[in-house]
């Protein structure tokens, strides 16, 4: 295993990924003690976070290095602007009223990375009857009772979970994300399992996700799921090359152009081929 100097791990086998795991529950526990929320940045006026006008809170940290990422600033673990659940609520209450449709989406980052505090917010939104959108990769799913304990409490207070799933074939997910996608799987059938409503997110890039073979395997295992609600296929954009010469970081996709918006609207059609199929086949 290599760990580079940001505390990213690169998976070789099997052996590897369930050593990430163990750690990685720990550092969950770690952080989930420190009632204050590492986070990155405050949006008041989201318009494809969720349903309705939504008030967007982007948190610090995230395990996955996905290659496209356009918020390579939220990387690092235990920075950004520490605040409180009622700093969070109290900025979300002075434009209450444009939130009567939408409500608060949290994002990153990756959310789960602070699962404690992330469950307090949570539970004091549905005290307030603010509906919840939880913004995820899944990636820190873990079959540890006492992480489905706190993953059980969490749930009980989202209303919607907005899944991205980076790439449906296990190796090409390690390559594009550095990590593996059995848990997010599983994460995505635990969640469903709950009854959970789901949206599910998947960015197009040419010549790594722009592949009808797993495009049609993505759309099989959507089929498997009985409460997705929504599908967005996204066309692959270069905002976030910006952010990594900020950082002094080499931009990994450089020459790879955007995807257009009518070849997004083709791999959908590929996706919903596939789910179609796997129900026809049930």
């Amino acid at each position: 295993m290599i760990v580079s100097k940001d505390g990213t791990f690169c998976l070789k086998n099997k052996t590897y990924e369930m050593i990430f795991y163990r750690k990685y529950v720990k550092i969950i526990k770690k952080v989930g003690e420190i009632m204050n929320g590492y986070i990155h940045s405050l949006e008041s006026c989201g318009t494809v976070d969720g349903p309705g006008i939504r008030f967007v809170v982007f948190f610090q940290g995230c395990p996955m290095r996905c290659l496209y990422c356009h918020n390579s600033d939220t990387w690092k673990l235990n920075t950004g602007t520490q605040m409180t659940v009622d700093e969070i609520l109290k900025e979300f209450n002075t434009k209450k009223e444009f939130y009567k449709n939408g409500g608060i989406t949290c994002t990153g980052g990756e959310p789960m990375m602070q699962l404690d505090f992330l469950i307090e917010l949570f539970e004091r939104c549905r005290e307030e009857n603010i509906h919840t959108c939880l913004d995820t990769s899944g990636i820190t799913f873990h079959e540890n009772p006492e992480y489905l304990k706190k993953l059980d409490r969490l749930l009980a207070s989202t209303n919607l979970i907005m899944l991205d799933i980076k790439h449906i074939d296990p190796e090409e997910h390690k390559k594009l994300t550095a990590q593996p996608n059995d848990m997010i799987l599983k994460f995505a059938k635990y969640v469903d399992d709950k009854g959970i409503d789901i949206w599910i997110r998947h960015v197009v890039v040419p010549t790594i996700t722009q592949n009808d073979e797993y495009l049609y395997r993505l759309g099989q295992f959507i089929a498997t799921l009985k409460h997705v609600k929504a599908l967005d296929v996204l066309p692959y954009h270069t905002m976030g090359v910006v952010k990594y010469k900020n950082l002094g970081m080499d931009y990994p996709l450089e020459g790879i152009p955007p995807l257009d918006k009518k070849d997004a609207i083709a791999a959908r059609e590929v996706v919903l081929k596939g789910m179609k199929d796997a129900l026809n086949h049930k």
